[in-house]
């Protein structure tokens, strides 16, 4: 749960309130104290409710506004780009999910989000190797999303970068019907049907959605459908037992990235390379996921909760091994399927009281998850011969067991000290059932470590608080990247489970305050150190093999600042520092020479994000005009090639009215105002076809309506 505190200022003003009706207009104007939103009340970072700018950690929390106001409510990267140490990036791609990494971390995933921890609710979407599709949540059932980075991420387990936790909407306590129809540029649409209320005892929201689009790019048509349920039994006053329920199917075609030459003309940069056509890249995707949370409170000091979860993924993707070729004759493609069935717990108790007259409370905790997934690949395509050859069929089972404790001490009404520790055991099981092509490549390999974090945060003043935290991270290989130990030959090799953790000291200071009554600042500093970074070692026939780098060192810093203005302006305006280099000289096994002073590929120097905005209350009005820069990015470990820096502009609009038991909500928005060309992302250590262009100016209009019986 997510929500905010307000307190009174100063500034009176005058709030004009219109109710349109159907045959008559009704308009009252009064005094009022004005009122700024303050830093809202979070639970990812402490697992317990508690106001964000009390606490000694980098957390911010993208609002319902944010998320569905003009968006198309499909992709975090729609709303994430605003939270400063996090980069978020529309792929343009509906076979792949966004690239999204924290302070640096997950900028190397080339599947999935890994080296951040997803989550819906409490419930992990990331699995216990490490790689996580956000992608299973519908947004338009999402209230907020709670992003955490810097040292206390260390809490939720194998992840250094950070945590993303999407909290689901609250069913209201009268019936709703509420339907949404968007229509876009390349031939998008997207409808929600939804349906809520409370009976009983019960509060119930059921959600079911259906996307389609031919896509900017050529060869990039997708469509999606989804449903969500989410019932909450109020069994009595202190026990509570939530259910949600997750399922989608998607199709999709994948257009793969570009060459430079392509990528860069105007002509072809909507375009898609030969091989992608012949081999017919694309995904076919469902997943079943139910969760539950049963809370009980003993009384108002205890409290346990326990969130079970089980699901099922399939997943079958085309993949071109010769994405050069540029003829059918010329190409090979390969179908890579996974068939995953996962399942966990976590186990928490919450306890809360006074220690010596100091208030204090700790969560101890115990999580459990296990996935496996049963992995075919074979070769379908050879040099333009149909073929059906079998490179792998294993199960992959990773397994994790932790255990964890957090607590807060209030040594003064103005010193708060935070610290927690968390102990990990990751466990990766290969079972080969293909023993006639390399021999059994069976195979485990277990991973174990603690990672202690501690916080202190001073509140200087009822509006300005200063913090610092250190904590160390804890990062295993995933199944992706323990696929391959040797990818020279361009055939299908044993596992690498030879890939050691890559372990990272993280330091970070910051300040929060509010400033003449109508502005919040956030901004902090930070360095992460890290160890045995895992890198990509080489790249061959769409196969890589990764390795362990030396060290590593990211230094950086973050500021955002939210204004409220007269008339119903405000502002925000996000900003990301970040120095992501390798520290060391390393040279890969494959004979790749890495300098020591490079960029981490994938890593965005600064970034940039504003908007003002503005309500219009006798009509229902609102606006807000966009700016996002991002700075040039390095594709490659040599830092030999690269995308170059970009501005982009959006604007969007809206109207709503109030119709007797109708709401009715109309809006547009025109994403890349000025018809920009440039890299919306990059393919890491890609050497082929590195470049994913982004859409040129494009637009998204929507109609909402909603009826409350």
């Amino acid at each position: 749960m997510s929500h905010t505190n307000t307190f009174p200022i100063k500034l009176l003003s005058l709030a004009v309130i219109s109710t349109l009706g159907i045959s008559h207009h009704v308009r009252a104007e009064e005094a009022i104290t004005h009122k700024i939103t303050t830093s809202p009340v979070v639970v990812t970072a402490t697992r317990v409710e508690q106001n964000s700018f009390d606490l000694p950690v980098a957390i911010d929390v993208v609002e319902s506004k944010d998320l569905h106001d003009g968006q198309l409510q499909m992709t975090l990267s729609e709303s994430l780009i605003r939270v400063p140490g996090i980069t978020a990036q529309n792929r343009t791609n509906q076979s792949q999910d966004p690239q999204i990494s924290s302070r640096g971390f997950g900028s190397r995933s080339s599947f999935g989000v890994r080296g951040v921890r997803v989550y819906v609710d409490g419930i992990p979407l990331t699995m216990p190797d490490g790689q996580g599709q956000p992608g299973v949540v519908d947004l338009s059932m999402v209230k907020s999303v709670e992003v955490m980075r810097g040292p206390f991420s260390a809490l939720y387990g194998n992840s250094s970068g950070g945590v993303i936790q999407m909290l689901t909407k609250d069913a209201p306590k009268t019936t709703e019907i509420d339907g949404t129809a968007m229509f876009g540029s390349y031939g998008t649409k997207r409808q929600i049907l939804e349906a809520a209320g409370t009976a009983e005892k019960i509060e119930y929201i059921v959600n079911t959605s259906n996307f389609e689009t031919d896509g900017y790019r050529d060869f990039s048509s997708g469509k999606k459908q989804q449903a969500t349920a989410k019932f909450k039994i109020n069994i009595s006053d202190d026990t509570k037992l939530t259910t949600l329920v997750n399922w989608f199917e998607q199709e999709a075609q994948d257009p793969i990235g570009l060459d430079r030459a392509r990528a860069f003309n105007s002509s072809t940069r909507d375009d898609v390379v030969p091989a992608a056509k012949f081999a017919n890249t694309s995904v076919k995707r469902d997943h079943t996921q139910i969760g539950f949370n049963f809370e009980h409170a003993f009384n108002q000091n205890n409290k346990i909760s326990l969130i079970p979860y089980v699901g099922n993924r399939k997943n079958a993707q085309i993949l071109t091994t010769t994405p050069t070729a540029t003829s059918r004759g010329a190409t090979s493609a390969r179908l890579s399927e996974i068939d995953r069935e996962f399942y966990g717990m976590d186990a928490r108790w919450d306890n809360n009281g006074m220690l010596a007259h100091m208030p204090y409370n700790f969560t101890l905790g115990l999580t459990y998850g296990e996935s496996k997934d049963n992995r075919l690949d074979t070769n379908i395509l050879s040099l333009g011969a149909t073929v059906s050859t079998p490179n792998r069929n294993e199960a992959n089972i990773s397994k994790n067991f932790d255990q964890y404790i957090q607590g807060r001490l209030a040594v003064t009404e103005k010193l708060d000290l935070h610290a927690g520790a968390r102990h990990t055991k990751v466990k990766l099981e290969v079972k080969d059932k293909l023993l006639t092509l390399n021999g059994d490549n069976s195979g485990s390999v277990e991973y174990q470590k603690t990672t202690p974090v501690i916080g202190a945060i001073w509140k200087v003043t009822p509006t300005f608080n200063l913090f610092a935290n250190f904590g160390k991270g804890f990062e295993t290989p995933t199944f992706i990247e323990a696929a391959f130990d040797n990818v020279a030959t361009g055939v299908a090799s044993k596992p690498n489970l030879l890939l050691n953790p890559s372990e990272s000291n993280n330091f970070e200071i910051g300040a929060k305050t509010f400033i003449a009554d109508n502005t919040q600042v956030n901004f902090n500093i930070f360095r992460i150190t890290t160890k045995d970074e895992i890198i990509t070692n080489q790249t061959n026939a769409g196969r890589s093999t990764f390795i362990n780098a030396n060290d590593t060192k990211r230094t950086g810093a973050e500021l955002s600042i939210s204004s409220e203005y007269d008339n119903n302006l405000s502002s925000f305006l996000s900003y990301s520092l970040l120095n992501a280099k390798f520290d060391s000289d390393f040279v890969t096994a494959s004979g790749t020479n890495i300098q020591s002073g490079n960029r981490i590929p994938g890593t965005y120097k600064t970034q940039l994000y504003g908007e003002i905005a503005w309500k219009y209350a006798p009509l229902g009005f609102r606006t807000a005009f966009e700016g996002r820069y991002n700075s040039k990015v390095y594709v490659n470990d040599v830092n030999t090639e690269s995308a170059p820096s970009y501005t982009i502009f959006n604007i969007r609009a809206g109207f709503e009215q109030a119709l007797g038991k109708w709401q009715l909500k109309e809006y547009l928005r025109v994403e890349n105002l000025f018809d920009k060309e440039y890299i919306g992302s990059v393919r890491i250590n890609d050497a082929n076809i590195p470049f994913e262009p982004a859409a040129g100016r494009n637009y998204l209009i929507g109609l909402n309506a909603r009826y409350k019986f």
